[in-house]
């Protein structure tokens, strides 16, 4: 892919955030898609591709009273965006499409038209295989990888604990955040258990919500009223649909893959990189992410973050070299169940210069996403310096 071809141009949330009980979950893409066209000036009539996830592309043009020549369904979980950024860039390059509309929006919360809370009927090979050992969502299958991560490095719950403790820093700052009071390793340390070892603070929120977001061609960006953000490098894997059957419980083969993907795309170095957005469902994916896509050692992400490196400013201590999460993340944000969207409107703030805590002098920003328990991942670097 040409780097700099692409740009983001709009980009917007829903009106409301956390709990809203009456919209649907078509009414919440439709909010984040009208709110996002309007960021950038632009009517449904203006789009000629459409990409989402948890609601068809078929139902989301219809909706929205569009006629596409581009449709996008692609649905591996929470970084289902991701990938949607990547197959759009490569979509107008190609000249699939000229403006390519990217959705999201979930009842999390309300289950407002949500249908039912997690898929995998008894056929799946999950619903085989691990099933009937008794999981019941997300934080009973995650910690099957993250116990090994922790005494393969010697870690501890508390390593996990300053993963909540710094992400709710950033998020005091933000007022659109669902939690903004501050907490204390002990606070984490003794909130409820949820599975061993994920304490409740360790957990994501569950929320309603959605984003949306305007891509089109870098050339047409300067047309666009808002500062355009341009995509770098993408990248996009797979790895299993059954935690169980990971090659490696102490690292994701799709991180991997997908980071690295990226990385030589955009042709950076990690020393490039102002900011970055690693989604994090649970504490221990900022740990996996740091280290799977080489910013850290493997099994040193959590003194990295323990040492203040992906922190605010506090008490007299500079901001961290590599500021992460800087909306308050999963754990504090916002997370209606697939928090990839989130991830990449925060990335797309920073580097417009109007984010709530807003990373000084951000060129460049990267959002890693995971897709169900280290299942998939999607990874897009954006720039804001013009091609």
């Amino acid at each position: 892919m040409k780097q700099k071809s692409v740009a983001v141009v709009g980009a917007a949330e829903t009106t409301k955030m956390g709990k809203i009980p009456d919209q649907s979950v078509i009414g919440l893409h439709a909010d984040a898609a009208l709110n996002a066209l309007a960021d950038c000036g632009l009517k449904p009539s203006d789009i000629d591709g459409v990409a989402t996830a948890g609601l068809s592309p078929v139902e989301l043009a219809y909706y929205l009273g569009i006629t596409p020549t581009y449709a996008d369904g692609t649905s591996v979980g929470g970084c289902s965006f991701m990938l949607h950024v990547r197959h759009a860039a490569a979509a107008i390059n190609e000249g699939l499409a000229k403006t390519i509309l990217i959705t999201h929006g979930e009842s999390g919360r309300s289950r407002v038209g949500a249908g039912g809370r997690f898929g995998g009927g008894s056929s799946s090979l999950a619903g085989q295989f691990e099933q009937p050992y008794g999981p019941v969502g997300p934080p009973t299958m995650f910690t099957v990888p993250v116990l090994r991560y922790l005494k393969t490095y010697g870690l501890t719950e508390e390593d996990l604990a300053w993963v909540s403790v710094i992400q709710r820093e950033w998020a005091a700052m933000n007022p659109r955040a669902s939690f903004r009071d501050p907490i204390t390793v002990e606070d984490v340390l003794n909130s409820p258990m949820i599975a061993w070892p994920f304490r409740m603070l360790m957990c994501c929120l569950v929320t309603d919500g959605g984003g949306a977001l305007v891509l089109t061609s870098a050339d047409r960006a300067k047309d666009f009223p808002r500062k355009p953000v341009y995509v770098l490098g993408t990248g996009e894997s797979v790895e299993t649909p059954m935690v169980s059957q990971m090659e490696d419980f102490t690292t994701s083969k799709a991180f991997r893959v997908s980071g690295k993907k990226a990385f030589d795309e955009a042709g950076i170095t990690h020393k490039d990189v102002d900011h970055l957005m690693i989604y994090d469902a649970f504490a221990h994916l900022p740990l996996y992410g740091l280290e799977d896509l080489g910013f850290c050692k493997p099994g040193e992400a959590a003194a990295f973050v323990r040492e203040r490196n992906t922190a605010p400013a506090k008490d007299g201590k500079p901001i961290g070299k590599l500021p992460l999460n800087t909306n308050g993340g999963g754990l504090s944000y916002m997370h209606s169940g697939m928090y990839g969207m989130y991830a990449l409107q925060e990335s797309v703030r920073q580097l417009r210069g109007v984010a709530p805590a807003q990373v000084p002098d951000a060129k460049i920003s990267i959002a890693h996403g995971v897709g169900g328990m280290f299942a998939a991942s999607g990874t897009i670097v954006f720039s804001n310096e013009a091609p």
